[in-house]
């Protein structure tokens, strides 16, 4: 299918985004990320460590020219310490892109809606392409958008949980209202998960945990870029009607009474 999605100056066929924290090695990560045919690998700038040989094997082996790194800012509490993070990793990766995360609560990571706001005006002005991680809120959405954010991030379900989406309500809204990629980012635990997210309409999914705790990540890898596929392919071939009663395959016809 010619089928791209376009965020900021980039376009992707595929659209099944994944992280690059939980794995029980590096080697299983790379494998993993390269199984999942991904061209949008997030890195926690809180992990970075650039003395680290694992972090920069990591960045030596993904094709910068096919694959985009996507540093987010897991960790940080409010706005400004999203932007100074922002501003650290575009001169470490030399990108633009930024995955906006921002909750101060430790226990539950849900991501604090006004200070994300507020960090996505900043750093829009200063030429980010900002990928806000959010409550899956419409009308937070709207905002986000009129303040220059390039696609919006509503979690499914609270990280790391695997619970699917439990937000599926208001995510239909958010896919309904967006004029921006729609990426449903947290709590996607199965492949089933993934595909559900892409029949709703959703633009990509981004996961991490699901894939990364697997008893094979690399197979996991596997799954979930298959349903992602199937997912968005039943999108665009569009879903029969649901039904509350039981209707027919095949005409009733009286042959049984010749």
């Amino acid at each position: 299918m010619n089928d791209l999605l376009k965020i900021g100056n980039r376009e992707f066929s595929s659209r099944l985004f994944v992280g690059t924290g939980k794995f029980p090695s590096p080697e299983i990560m790379l494998e993993a990320v390269k199984a999942s045919g991904s061209q949008m690998i997030t890195v926690a700038m809180k992990r970075v460590n650039m003395a680290d040989e694992a972090n920069d094997e990591m960045l030596t082996h993904i094709n910068r020219d096919h694959v985009q790194l996507l540093p987010n800012t897991s960790g940080v509490r409010t706005a400004d310490e999203a932007v100074l993070a922002a501003q650290m990793s575009r001169e470490i990766f030399g990108t633009s892109f930024i995955k906006l995360e921002i909750h101060p609560d430790p226990k539950y990571l849900m991501p604090d809606p006004v200070e994300t706001l507020r960090a996505t005006e900043i750093l829009a002005k200063d030429g980010f392409t900002v990928l806000p991680y959010i409550q899956a809120d419409p009308v937070l959405c709207k905002l986000l958008e009129e303040a220059g954010a390039a696609a919006v991030m509503p979690l499914g379900a609270p990280i790391g949980t695997n619970r699917g989406l439990l937000t599926r309500d208001f995510l239909r809204i958010i896919i309904e209202q967006s004029n921006l990629p729609v990426v449903i980012d947290a709590g996607l635990g199965a492949p089933s998960h993934a595909a559900e997210a892409m029949e709703l309409g959703a633009d990509a999914v981004l996961v991490n945990t699901a894939i990364a705790i697997a008893g094979n990540p690399v197979e996991m890898a596997i799954a979930f870029r298959e349903a992602t596929i199937a997912g968005r392919r039943a999108f665009l071939a569009g879903l029969g009607a649901v039904a509350s009663d039981a209707v027919a395959s095949s005409p009733l016809t009286s042959f049984l009474d010749l």
